[in-house]
């Protein structure tokens, strides 16, 4: 009895484990914008193309979430052209980060590729950078709630409660804008919140030689 049991266990783990998301089915939006000198801290290397370039913000992904967890594992879907990633390029300057970004999210959009990363455009059409994070050629120490108050001074449409804050240790790593299907802004349900200290301290815009 007991060995019936435990193949019966690992009969539905395994099913668990292979079980796949339906493209489509989700409730709203997380679109991230990531400060570039943070991912490029560390890396030190010219050939990475993100990082030879002196970017602030840029386009993490637009990630289908719900209110509890969020789709994974929804298939690999179409390959991406190379025309459809150098259009990508100006807002996400990584082609293995536009290729991933569709694998592990786009899919699950339920829109095909093309579809997906003009989502992706209209996203970031609709977040507009405030003028104190596009060019800091020094460290600058903000708190998180003083970084959302810049954001909503630039975009009215936005409020506290649509916006995350998210930090590596007391560094500041990206933004993330809770948006409905129409990407407009709402609340981010409890799963998507600040995470940082009591200050984010962004690393200056530079490019590496």
């Amino acid at each position: 009895m007991r060995t019936l049991l435990l193949a019966l266990l690992l009969v539905s783990g395994w099913a668990a484990a292979g079980s796949v998301d339906t493209p489509g089915e989700f409730d709203y939006y997380v679109f991230t914008l990531s400060w570039s000198p943070q991912y490029c801290a560390g890396k030190g290397n010219p050939n990475e193309p993100q990082c030879a370039r002196p970017y602030g913000f840029v386009v993490h992904g637009l990630w289908p979430q719900n209110e509890r967890g969020y789709p994974e594992r929804c298939g690999r879907g179409e390959y991406l052209s190379d025309r459809l990633i150098s259009r990508m390029l100006p807002l996400m300057p990584s082609k293995s980060l536009i290729i991933h970004e569709w694998q592990a999210h786009g899919v699950c959009s339920g829109l095909d590729a093309a579809g997906y990363f003009a989502a992706v455009e209209r996203a970031s059409a609709s977040v507009k950078i405030p003028a104190r994070y596009q060019q800091t050629s020094a460290y600058l120490n903000v708190s998180p709630r003083e970084l959302e108050q810049d954001f909503i001074a630039a975009n009215p449409r936005l409020s506290s409660e649509s916006i995350a804050v998210n930090c590596g240790g007391r560094y500041l790593r990206e933004v993330r804008f809770c948006l409905t299907r129409e990407l407009k802004p709402r609340d981010c349900s409890r799963e998507v919140h600040d995470a940082c200290g009591s200050s984010a301290l962004l690393r200056p815009v530079t490019a590496l030689h």
